[in-house]
């Protein structure tokens, strides 16, 4: 039986081994849309869906010339409606087995803790403490760990989410049928009833349109953040934070624990305008908003759920005096009828929990009515519930309904997550110009040196004199510029600081592009000098460095800043914390992935000690992406990553597009990928106290310096300085296809500019994928691990031990096995056939092929292992299965790409062919599980 032969598969009764019952789901989807393409377009689909699929197979257990060229006569022969079906046949069939292996990674969790008994799960928070008790920690040690853990997963709108909301909405759907089929108590009708829905729902989405008509706006993308908070994270989040308290009490039963907040999401969404002319200050207003309304709804509804639950009777039991004070007053300050207050005068919790519904919803309103002025608010009001509670002994009501809201308060308040605010720094630059020129400061502020800018912008941060007036007329984008702070400082009055306290500044290249910041805050009254001297500051400048050259200059920027006094008191404001963020992207994109995170490392490191000399702890925020070639990797890895002292203030990472679905989108997929980051979280603080590096360690360094060095060279060899590269680039790719779909509403480019060094990294990234050569994720380091090997048994062992020995390596080593077997340079030729200039592509492509297969087995020498992935055999497994349905699917994007361009360049063009390119890229992007 095939994926996708229609059939009927009722054997979900009984036990299987784990991965029996993956493929057991993924068969029993498979034959679902196996049945809905007979029943949509007949057996022929079907067949030549199953042809092309046996076909692709075999060419990839032993390629065969002959059977190759079938193949692709075959596909060239399909005619444009049999081959659209057949295209989002095998989209669609990813995105089900997408679905099945997200559900097994639940299952498999369940799974463990129902036969495990006391054992306990490797990476669970459970695990994390256990271990800290074996070595032997106090309760007074591990209370310092917790004190001291910080992460802050950032959402941002960067345009890789190749899938509509409709969409996912269908794929949760279709997830939580495929639980329920897992119910051993179903009836035989009951399991068909499930199955017929699940057939109805693979039609639907066989009927649904994958391709967005038009660019999400930026609310669309809001909404689409919000979407996470309102399905899992709402829930999810205070979860993780009681599991920790319970692993904390178990093991350390003689402390009382309260976690802090340790754990909290921000977001970009609506607030990063570096690029993007659609981000506006009135924009940025709309998205607090909307974060506001979407928290304050969630608290009604829980109250309302609260309000059913504690049926508490005064007949049975004494409520605290406290309690009935509150209501008291409540009555004097309420404006309900008194039809609407609750009829049963001896269920007090239910009076009480009336009035504070009344006020919630008078907040969100925002009338002049009776309402909560704070989170804070509406929080004690709780405890006011809590404590009575706890008085006639209902301690269990308490811990399980009321802590967690209490809980939520804590780490939503009235404003859900923290925006920030991100813009590029040449826009200050011009802001500051015209402003200084109109009041006679200075006339040509952007020609200054580093050393005047530095001067005159301390000077104006400790004059009290305003720079602005409303009598004077500034341009469109000076103006603009100057709403965003005022937006800013409105939006921090009316929800509270934490609502936005960070302003990211894009290519960060001097001190004077943080000072900048500074000032325009200062306009808008966030910051100030008081009579007494000190700084009151409420928006903390952070520089983002993203080229390799901002990375090394970094320390030098810090340290120019920590020695300007004015600059050191606003950081005391913050309680000696410095937020400072790295670009994995760009970073990346200029230098190669060798050289990316090694300079990423150093400057961790070297950023870190200039600010030590100063009393400054850091929060570094990480800038990662999805794709490997972009720092994407699991959350607890990417934590584990860093050194171990550089994240004394906390860590802040970027999670967005496809990352955001496939992590947040079920609730079982969420509370462990959190449970995970918070288990990591705590293993990097213990590492922090009790730091555990080899003596090789500077050794290994200076080596893995050499090798990023010659990886750098090599890199940009082709990268910068091959004149036929870009050329080669655009057209081996579908990078102008990709712009064609509408998945942001922030440009691919920085400017209307066809520059390399103009082209965001996430169209650069996005298109290799598709062409199957991920070239930014594994490019160059053949080359730079080679010239050290340099055929010498002693310098392979010393490599040997380096991966064994050294989490920084390893990492390296298995990120670049994981890009070198999703890459296919087989399928890669193909796409190289496209480019027009046939001798500098068989040449560029052959520079390419080479690397491969240098890279490849250097890292098989280096970890003894026979096969790239060997140790990860599942992800090994996964990708050997997908690849099959990948493969036809980059077959069928080369036709169409070569016939939509031959189109074009007679200045023609065909709006469904468009289309299928678009198909084809989503359905690849689903295949691969990655876009950008």
């Amino acid at each position: 039986m095939t994926e996708f032969t229609a059939a009927n598969n009722n054997t979900f009764l009984g036990s299987a081994s784990p991965n029996s019952l993956l493929r057991r789901d993924i068969r029993f989807l498979g034959n679902i849309l196996g049945e809905v393409l007979v029943h949509q377009s007949g057996k022929e689909l079907l067949e030549v869906v199953e042809h092309i699929r046996e076909t692709t197979k075999s060419l990839r257990a032993e390629f065969d010339e002959g059977q190759f060229t079938e193949l692709q006569d075959q596909i060239n022969s399909l005619e444009p409606n049999l081959r659209h079906q057949v295209i989002r046949a095998f989209a669609i069939y990813f995105q089900l087995v997408n679905i099945a292996e997200q559900n097994h990674r639940i299952r498999r969790k369940r799974d463990y803790e129902r036969s495990a008994g006391e054992t306990v799960q490797p990476g669970s928070i459970e695990s994390t403490i256990q271990d800290l008790k074996d070595q032997g920690l106090s309760s007074d040690e591990v209370q310092d760990i917790i004190q001291g853990i910080s992460l802050e997963l950032v959402m941002t709108a960067h345009p890789t989410e190749a899938t509509r909301r409709v969409i996912l909405d269908i794929h949760k759907r279709i997830a939580q049928d495929m639980v329920e089929l897992d119910n051993p108590t179903l009836t035989y009708r009951e399991r068909e009833l499930l199955r017929t829905r699940l057939l109805s729902e693979v039609l639907t989405l066989w009927q649904t349109d994958e391709l967005r008509d038009r660019k999400p706006t930026v609310i669309d993308e809001v909404k689409n953040g919000l979407y996470y908070f309102d399905e899992t994270l709402f829930d999810v989040l205070p979860e993780v934070y009681q599991e920790l308290e319970r692993c904390l009490s178990k093991y350390y039963p003689e402390t009382k624990w309260h976690v802090p907040t340790y754990l909290k999401f921000g977001s970009w969404i609506g607030g990063d305008r570096d690029g993007n002319p659609s981000v506006t200050s009135s924009v940025t207003w709309e998205a607090l908003m909307m974060h506001r309304q979407l928290v304050l709804r969630k608290y009604e509804a829980s109250l309302k759920e609260l309000k059913g639950q504690l049926s508490f009777s005064t007949s049975i039991v004494n409520v605290t005096k406290e309690l009935l004070n509150s209501i008291e007053a409540d009555r004097a300050a309420a404006e309900l009828k008194t039809e609407d207050i609750w009829r049963n005068e001896k269920e007090p919790y239910r009076i009480k929990l009336t009035y504070m519904m009344e006020k919630l919803q008078n907040t969100r309103l925002n009338n002049d009515k009776v309402k909560y002025n704070s989170a804070e608010q509406f929080r004690d009001e709780l405890l006011i519930i809590d404590r009575s509670l706890r008085s006639h002994y209902a301690d269990y009501s308490a811990d399980t309904y009321v802590s967690k809201l209490i809980r939520q308060i804590e780490l939503f308040g009235f404003h859900l997550m923290t925006l920030d605010v991100r813009q590029h720094s040449k826009e200050h630059e011009a802001a500051m110009t015209e402003i200084l020129a109109k009041m006679s400061i200075t006339q040509n502020y952007s020609s200054l040196s580093e050393e005047e800018k530095i001067e005159l912008l301390h000077n104006l941060l400790n004059d009290p004199r305003p720079l602005t007036s409303s009598h004077l007329n500034y341009t469109e984008s000076t103006e603009e510029c100057l709403n965003v702070f005022r937006t800013i400082q409105k939006a921090q009055q009316s929800m509270g600081t934490n609502c936005i306290t960070s302003y990211l500044i894009s290519m960060t290249q001097g001190a004077s592009d943080m000072l900048e910041v500074m000032v325009l805050a200062k306009e808008a009254g966030l910051f100030r000098r008081e009579a007494d001297g000190s700084v009151h500051i409420t928006l903390q400048s952070v520089p983002l460095f993203e080229t390799i050259e901002d990375l090394h200059a970094a320390p030098g920027i810090m340290k120019t800043l920590f020695e300007l006094p004015v600059y050191l008191e606003s950081v005391k404001s913050f309680g000696n914390q410095h937020e400072i963020m790295l670009g994995y992207s760009d970073s990346n994109k200029d230098g190669g992935v060798v050289t990316a995170n090694w300079e990423l490392r150093v400057a961790l490191k070297s950023i870190t000690a200039a600010a030590d000399e100063y009393g400054v702890k850091l929060k570094f925020f990480h800038g990662r992406g999805g794709a490997l070639g972009r720092g994407g990797m699991p959350l607890n890895r990417s934590i584990l990553a860093q050194p171990p002292h550089t994240i004394g203030a906390g860590i802040k990472i970027t999670e967005q597009g496809e990352v955001l679905s496939s992590r947040y989108s079920l609730q079982g997929i969420a509370y462990r990928s959190l449970e995970q980051a918070t288990s990591a979280l705590v293993t990097a603080a213990s590492l922090r106290r009790n730091p555990q590096t080899q003596a090789e360690e500077p050794q290994w360094e200076e080596i893995v310096a050499s090798i990023s060095e010659t990886s750098f060279t090599k890199y940009q060899d082709l990268i910068f300085r091959d004149p036929d590269f870009l050329s080669f680039f655009k057209e081996t790719t579908p990078l102008s296809e990709i712009g064609e779909l509408n998945i942001g509403s922030r440009p691919s480019k920085r400017k209307n500019s066809d520059r390399f060094e103009d082209l965001r990294a996430i169209p650069w990234v996005f298109s290799w994928t598709q062409s199957r050569y991920l070239l930014p994720a594994w490019y160059a380091a053949g080359t730079g691990l080679n010239r050290f090997y340099d055929s010498k048994p002693e310098n392979l062992q010393i490599l040997r031990s380096m991966y064994d020995n050294w989490s920084f390596f390893k990492g390296l080593i298995d990120n670049l096995q994981m890009a070198l077997a999703k890459a296919d340079l087989l399928i890669a030729e193909q796409y190289a056939g496209l480019v027009s200039e046939r001798s500098s592509a068989d040449r560029i492509y052959g520079l390419i092929k080479r690397e491969y297969e240098l890279t490849s087995k250097l890292i098989l020498e280096i970890t003894g292992q026979e096969d790239i992935l060997d140790n990860v055999p599942v992800i090994q497994e996964s990708i050997r299965l997908r690849n099959p349905y990948v493969d036809p699917l980059s077959y069928m994007q080369v036709n169409l790409l070569s016939e939509l361009r031959s189109l074009r360049e007679r200045e023609e063009d065909d709006s469904e062919l468009l289309r299928e390119v678009l198909l084809t890229i989503n359905g690849i992007a689903a295949g691969l599980r990655n876009t950008g």
